[in-house]
């Protein structure tokens, strides 16, 4: 079998590295703002007393 051709990596500007790195930032932010959600859902469904159960 033949191998595939590799193609040569995208070279980016300086405006399109800052575009990239920008919307990966807000990406982050957007995910740590779900993760903090669902935590805070989880807790005010399971209730109050979810931290005075024995040990």
């Amino acid at each position: 079998m033949d191998k595939p051709e590799l193609k040569p990596a995208p070279v980016f500007s300086e405006q399109e590295l800052k575009i990239r790195q920008s919307r990966a930032t807000a990406m982050a932010w957007v995910l740590a703002a779900l993760v903090l959600l669902f935590f805070i859902v989880t807790i005010v469904k399971l209730g109050p007393n979810v931290l005075n159960r024995p040990l």
